[in-house]
């Protein structure tokens, strides 16, 4: 059973990751989910979530995406259905009625296509689906979230009745302003509306004379607004409605909430699902931005990552533009043990974090940056070492901390883990400290534990180097330059180029001699000797580079001159035949003009005739005879040159409709000139160059001199500007 302790997480930087991924996510749940991505200790979960989101990925690039899966979040709804006699508000049912339609859409779309996600659709399958509850809701609830004049036979009766009491109303006070307007105790602006009830304006002066209620009066008091007392007695009548309505609205919804709570759970797992499918695509999104894919996951305790990217790391360069370098690191049971040596700043650290994120990634269900020919196995644990950890809390130095770490190491190491360590031995005395890492590391090493740590102690590397199952490995560095190369290169221990480097920054070489002389002077020579052995390696490195490119022009010069001679050959070939057949033609020429000078001069017809026979059937006898197979095999391999063409020319075509599109978004994409009256223009698909006479909303009127027009300054292109 996997087990990977959040201080592992923590020391990768996994949190990053699902913040990154969560910012994917269409849905506030699926962001909540994405944040808490975690290990997943099942096995046959943890492949299928791998495969879903390798299907998702690859629903980018064909032309069946998947639909749409976003969604507004149930939970006030769910928790209302678990209590009784409650009822849900018109936009609950809303949002359970787009989360059932929405499940129901993805289960048919996985039906359909089974056989290009069969993960995914097994997962769709397992749903069950009511597909009542969305009908339910839409024969009460309209697209605009109101109540339905049939959602009962009662609620139409009042409607009907509460539209014939409205009319009445309007009936009544027109009846009224016409009447009071003709004796012209009505204000010039006639009417009003106070308290959403519409009110004749009377003049101050005539409103005893006017019957009805008195609603209020203007500010300066010279109108007062009055209801009619014929429609008082519609307008009671009216609230009673409304009041009856509002009554059997409500009777409705506790009916509709009561249909649907039995199925509350079926809802909380339709949820869930989409839930997941939101998680799943930000997955692939974020997969598909930093090039991840699937793995080959292998049972054989063998991890091989090759052109392997920090997904961070990785992003983040691509936002600046800049390069990221990939790295190739291999672990088996022949190797199990990688010892990383070589001058700060040279990418040990990023190389070890990169092995330890991308493996708690895809343990994680998440697809990884590496070339698709990697291959990778599962580890039950994983343990890091990694960074300055001193602990204020619990008052413990750096190096009692790591002891600490070293110590659950100890406890927790075996064939089943993988156990990554930044500067090991760092934070006390070098040669006890070394001595101590020593001694931990060959535990690991008997334990059948993989790794890999990064150091600068020599001891180390001379023990990676005699441990039979164990490898040193550098950061490649260019001695000339000092600068890193971020190539990690496996087989041999790296120089710190600790001299070097501070003969670079300017340290006297008198000082730097005296320090040598302090220091055991076989440590010295053997670092020596490394850095002697990178140098060879990097001269080596460019000189295989140099070759590889020469070798690769050569052998592309040795293709284009092969390619030339072909076509010069088959243009001789060509250049015979037709040389051959003229020669042939000139031959047969002379025959005929021979026959025809001598009918010329006897005018014997039998003879000319036979001379033409003859000739005939000599040059028929050197024909060859093709039998009807053959023409038939000739005649279809010129129809399928024609279709090679054919299809030649249709791709040729397409090339050109998209170059085309693309001129033309960018074209669209240019910013958009600010245009002045008198600017000399044109339209963008037109040759009449005009002058701009007004411009107003967008709009221009352009002046071509014998007429006008007017335009959408966005179909316009700027000729020249006026001056």
């Amino acid at each position: 059973m996997q087990h990977i302790h959040p201080k592992t997480l923590q020391d990768l930087e996994f949190p990053v990751v699902t913040e990154q991924v969560a910012a994917r996510c269409n849905t506030e749940l699926g962001k909540a989910g994405a944040i808490n991505i975690a290990p997943i200790q099942n096995l046959d979960t943890l492949m299928a979530v791998l495969g879903q989101t390798s299907e998702y990925l690859a629903s980018f690039s064909n032309d069946n995406r998947i639909p749409n899966h976003s969604f507004d979040t149930i939970n006030a709804e769910l928790k209302l259905l678990d209590i009784e006699n409650t009822t849900l508000e018109v936009q609950g049912f809303r949002r359970i009625g787009a989360i059932c339609k929405t499940a129901e859409i993805h289960q048919k779309f996985f039906k359909k296509f089974k056989e290009y996600y069969p993960l995914l659709s097994s997962y769709a399958h397992e749903l069950e689906l009511q597909p009542q509850i969305p009908a339910a809701i839409d024969a009460v609830i309209d697209k605009f979230g109101e109540i339905r004049d049939n959602a009962s036979d009662e609620l139409k009766s009042i409607r009907i009745q509460i539209n014939e009491v409205r009319g009445k109303i309007n009936q009544s006070f027109a009846a009224a302003l016409g009447r009071y307007q003709g004796q012209d105790f009505l204000d010039e602006i006639r009417e009003s509306v106070v308290e959403n009830r519409r009110v004749l304006a009377v003049k101050a002066m005539h409103r005893k004379k006017v019957k009805g209620t008195v609603m209020g009066s203007s500010k300066t008091g010279s109108i007062v607004y009055i209801v009619p007392e014929a429609t008082l007695s519609y307008a009671r009548e009216l609230n009673n409605l409304e009041f009856e309505e509002k009554e059997e609205i409500q009777r409705i919804l506790n009916q509709l909430t009561n249909e649907i709570r039995p199925h509350s759970y079926l809802l909380k797992l339709q949820q869930a699902y989409l839930t997941h499918i939101d998680v799943t695509a930000a997955k692939a999104k974020y997969a598909d931005e930093m090039n991840a894919l699937l793995p080959e996951i292998n049972s054989k305790k063998e991890l091989f990552l090759r052109d392997a990217y920090h997904p961070l790391l990785f992003l983040t360069n691509k936002l600046k533009n800049e390069k990221t370098w990939p790295q190739t690191i291999q672990l088996h049971k022949e190797n199990r043990i990688i010892v990383i040596s070589g001058p700060n700043a040279g990418g040990k650290s990023i190389t070890l974090k990169t092995i330890g994120l991308l493996q708690v990634m895809l343990q994680s269900g998440l697809l990884i940056p590496v070339h698709e020919r990697s291959s990778v196995c599962l580890f039950d644990k994983i343990l890091t070492d990694i960074g300055d950890n001193q602990s204020i809390e619990n008052h413990l130095s750096t190096y009692s901390y790591r002891l600490k770490n070293m110590n659950q190491f100890l406890k927790k190491c075996n064939s089943k883990t993988l156990f990554l360590i930044d500067e090991f031995g760092t934070g006390s005395d070098p040669e006890l400290g070394g001595a101590l890492a020593e001694a931990f590391l060959e535990v690991f090493y008997e334990r059948e534990a993989y790794g890999v740590i990064t150091t600068h102690y020599a001891n180390l590397k001379a023990l990676a180097n005699e441990l039979p199952h164990a490898t040193n490995a550098n950061m490649l560095f260019n001695s000339k330059t000092l600068e890193p190369t971020f190539q990690l290169i496996l087989g041999e221990a790296g120089s710190s180029f600790t001299f070097e480097v501070a003969q670079k920054n300017g340290i006297p070489y008198s000082l730097i001699n005296k320090a040598k002389k302090k220091i055991e002077r076989g440590k010295v020579r053997f670092d020596a000797t490394i850095a002697k052995l990178q140098k060879e390696r990097s001269k080596m490195v460019q000189t295989g580079s140099r070759l590889q490119d020469e070798e690769t022009k050569a052998r592309e010069e040795a293709e284009r001159l092969e390619k030339l001679n072909a076509k010069i050959k088959s243009k001789l070939e060509n250049y015979q035949e037709l040389y051959d057949h003229n020669q042939r033609m000139i031959h047969l020429g002379d025959k005929v003009n021979t026959a025809a000078e001598r009918y010329f001069i006897d005018n014997k017809k039998r003879p000319l005739i036979s001379e033409l026979l003859r000739i005939v059937e000599t040059e028929n006898s050197k024909r060859k005879k093709t039998t009807a197979k053959q023409a038939k095999a000739k005649q279809a391999q010129k129809k399928q040159v024609a279709q090679e063409l054919e299809k030649k020319i249709v791709k040729v075509r397409q090339e050109k409709k998209v170059e085309k599109k693309k001129s033309v978004q960018k074209e669209k994409n240019k910013p958009r000139p600010v245009f002045k009256i008198g600017d000399r223009v044109r339209m963008q698909d037109g040759k009449a160059v005009g002058s701009i006479d007004t411009l107003e909303k967008g709009k221009a009127v352009v002046n071509y001199g014998m007429f006008t027009t007017q335009v959408s300054v966005d179909q316009l292109e700027l000729v020249e500007a006026k001056k």
